[in-house]
């Protein structure tokens, strides 16, 4: 007998003040705060600071935290050369993982009271833009660009990245980008994150393990997939009879569908609007493409299953991305520098049980489904009179 529940879909865990999902509405909200008003009026910093506390900074404590951010910007020398040591072929994903469980050897911090891991969040949220770009200056046989002072998170990133400080419209873009990732409840890397600090692991052991749940195609890896699919397709005219020969063969359409949203998903409204900006900006084909894209499957949906389909957070980041100029396999990096805020203020939940206490330590039940042999057992053969493999 196979449980209804695989997957653990809808099934309620624990309770948690950062942040709530309305998947039939389509609202996502943090710590109270609708993330279509973030978006228009904060930054990636003050939505860190919020997720971290139970509200939004005044002025003082919002430069006191944008501070120890920028006097966090800084990588520990035997840190860098270890990224230079490493085989320059190495998937991104992998290097973040491995470099922030090494982080652990650098912390500063005594204990793990909460003081300690507050401090350890902002220091993983300054470091981990800082690890993506200076991997992929490395690989690309360029010198490391070390960051900057006087620059925003996002400005600092894509200067790390490029060598060139970015224009204001495209730091604002990519800031709202990295908002719109910052956290999304139980979805699989934080539950991941949070199921490690159950065990009282510390900080960068959860945010590693988190890392590692992000890296997957089906979850932060699927906008590198959507790219894939838009390079592939090529141009608008071209995207009918692809969708229509994919779903003929029973594959699903990267970017389209969500587990929690039956309606539209409102990062993807506001990426699909960023999207629009930078191809105008830029005269590139991509939002057009995809604009085609979700049509197309919509229509096709509905004639295959008579119901609605919508896309997703990937659909349009990933022709945002690209068309910041953003290399494609950076894409789940850059989720992880977004969600690293949400992770570690989960982390910290977890740890502190600020919303209700709950038993340490995750523990789900399985069912058992494979050989039975009785009540005592499939009986031991030794191994010279067993039957000889076929």
């Amino acid at each position: 007998m196979q449980t209804k529940n695989i997957g653990l879909r809808n099934i309620e865990v624990a309770d948690t003040k950062i942040s709530a999902i309305d998947g039939i509405n389509g609202k996502l909200i943090y710590r109270g705060y609708d993330i279509l008003d973030l978006v228009k009026k904060s930054t990636f910093e003050e939505t860190s600071c919020l997720l971290l506390n139970e509200d939004l900074p005044t002025k003082k404590t919002l430069d006191e935290f944008s501070k120890k951010l920028v006097d966090a910007r800084q990588i520990p020398e035997s840190l860098e050369k270890g990224l230079r040591d490493l085989p320059k072929t190495a998937n991104p994903m992998d290097i973040l993982q491995a470099m922030i469980a090494m982080m652990s050897v650098y912390d500063k911090e005594k204990g793990d009271d909460r003081e300690a891991n507050y401090n350890r969040a902002i220091n993983l949220i300054s470091m981990t833009p800082i690890i993506v770009a200076a991997w992929d200056r490395i690989r690309s046989g360029k010198e490391i660009v070390h960051p900057s002072k006087k620059l925003n998170h996002a400005g600092n990133f894509l200067y790390m990245l490029t060598g060139k400080e970015p224009d204001t419209e495209i730091t604002r873009i990519f800031d709202i980008c990295l908002i719109l990732h910052a956290e999304h409840s139980f979805n699989a890397s934080t539950f991941a994150a949070r199921e490690v600090a159950s065990t009282r692991a510390h900080m960068f052991a959860a945010v590693s393990a988190a890392v590692g749940a992000l890296s997957g195609e089906l979850h932060g890896g699927a906008n590198y997939q959507v790219m894939k699919m838009l390079l592939e397709i090529g141009s608008e005219d071209k995207v009918e009879q692809w969708i229509k020969d994919k779903l003929a063969k029973g594959n699903k359409i990267m970017g389209m569908g969500h587990a929690v949203y039956k309606t539209f998903d409102p990062r993807a409204e506001v990426l699909r609007e960023l999207s629009k900006r930078l191809s105008e900006k830029t005269g590139q084909p991509w939002y057009n493409i995809t604009q085609r894209i979700e049509d197309v499957t919509e229509e096709e949906m509905k004639k295959i299953k008579g119901s609605d389909i919508f896309p997703n957070v990937d659909l349009y980041s990933a022709s945002t991305y690209y068309m910041l100029g953003i290399p494609m396999d950076l894409n789940t990096p850059i989720f992880a520098i977004s969600r690293v805020s949400g992770w570690t203020a989960h982390i910290i939940e977890e740890k502190f049980a600020e919303a209700a206490p709950k038993p340490m330590l995750y523990r789900p039940k399985a069912v058992y489904v494979g050989k039975y042999c009785g009540p005592s057992g499939c009986e031991y053969v030794p191994i010279e009179k067993r039957l000889v493999d076929v």
